[in-house]
């Protein structure tokens, strides 16, 4: 478990996360990360659940679509 501590940038309150932190979700300077309401609190990933959801049901539709995209790809 990491602690986080809010500091002062500006106007607004920002997150120092620590190198470990950084290391784990693969994050850089300039990255964006999302955070989420999840059941048991919130959940931060550097991963667009929007677009995650998008590609679930881009796949869904490849998988059923199989031979119209091959033949579109000829």
């Amino acid at each position: 478990m990491f602690s986080l501590k809010l500091t002062k940038i500006g106007n607004s309150l920002g997150l120092i996360l620590p190198k470990e932190v950084l290391a784990r979700l693969k994050l850089a300077k300039g990255d964006e990360i999302f955070i989420t309401e999840a059941p048991e609190g919130y959940r931060i990933t550097p991963h667009n659940p929007a677009f995650e959801a998008q590609m679930k049901a881009a796949r869904k539709i490849m998988k059923r679509r199989r031979a119209v995209l091959r033949e579109l790809a000829k």
